[in-house]
């Protein structure tokens, strides 16, 4: 890898192993600048280490992760995080809360001078996530739907090059999580980012991404002894999906959306359908594998 890869993010023979227990077994991923990756898998298969993984705030046990070209070592601001929970300080107001990341980032002095620029930024992404004449609330007076709205501005004022989102809408009510996707992708079109979203809905999945990565420790590994001790889970399934997003979600009521959404559950989550490891369906172009003793 070279800083001159046409990858984003890319990682290669990625392992991660708690004790002896491997939880994360040969990950190979190239992402490139501009996709919205959705990651879904049965629970415990380790999608929100992967997460982390890409985030720096855990190491692998082997293998290589590149950001653009350049090996991951610690969390940066080049890489952005929404959780499940949005962590707002409650004596802040919405304001203040957003334009706080900004202002940790440089010295004090500094940000005090910088005070009416970090001011105007959040006004800007409060305003884009549809909370600027919310801005001198705080949090308490916010639904739970404006609370990870305010959670997404923290993140996009830092401009990371990737927005990685583990179970961002998982707490709301199904209509407030509708209209979180469909604002999540008016945000990703209109600030141009690249997205990594965990979830276990797979509707949501197929909804929102360009691309979905099954994540799945369900197949039959190329090697019978490591099948027999315990295997870790790989990416058994890659697809591509629409590269212009729907904006109704009228979408998911469709037969070949709900005929993918099956393909995807035989795929990862059935512990009798065990695909060999040389026959993944990996269908996105820019999917690979590759195979270690």
């Amino acid at each position: 890898m070279t800083e001159n890869t046409p990858f984003l993010l890319y990682l290669e023979d990625v392992q991660k192993q708690y004790g002896e227990k491997i939880v994360l077994d040969d990950i190979d991923l190239a992402v490139k600048q501009g996709a919205f990756c959705t990651v879904v898998g049965p629970s415990g298969c380790g999608k929100s280490t992967l997460l982390r993984l890409i985030l720096g705030q855990e190491q692998a046990t082997s293998g290589r992760i590149f950001m653009e070209g350049v090996p991951i070592a610690l969390p940066s601001p080049d890489r952005g995080i929404v959780y499940q929970r949005y962590s707002l300080f409650p004596h802040l107001t919405i304001l203040d809360n957003t334009m706080l990341g900004k202002q940790l980032s440089v010295p004090f002095w500094t940000s005090l001078r910088r005070k009416k620029t970090a001011r105007d930024e959040a006004m800007h992404y409060l305003e884009s996530v549809h909370l600027g004449a919310h801005a001198k609330k705080y949090p308490h007076q916010l639904s739970g739907g404006m609370q990870q709205r305010v959670a997404i501005a923290q993140a996009l004022i830092m401009k990371p090059k990737i927005l990685l989102m583990d179970e961002p809408f998982g707490a709301l009510d199904p209509g407030t999580r509708e209209a979180m996707q469909l604002l999540i992708l008016e945000l990703w079109e209109a600030h141009g980012m690249t997205i990594f979203f965990v979830t276990h809905d797979l509707e949501e999945a197929v909804f929102l991404g360009t691309r979905i990565l099954v994540l799945s420790q369900y197949y039959r590994h190329e090697s019978a002894s490591r099948e027999s001790s315990g295997q870790g889970a790989r990416i058994v399934a890659d697809y591509p999906l629409n590269t212009r997003k729907a904006r109704s979600t009228r979408v998911k009521e469709t037969a070949k959306f709900g005929r993918l959404i099956q393909r995807i559950r035989y795929d990862g989550f059935d512990p009798e359908y065990r695909q060999d490891a040389r026959e993944f369906n990996l269908k996105h172009t820019d999917s690979f594998i590759t195979f270690t003793e």
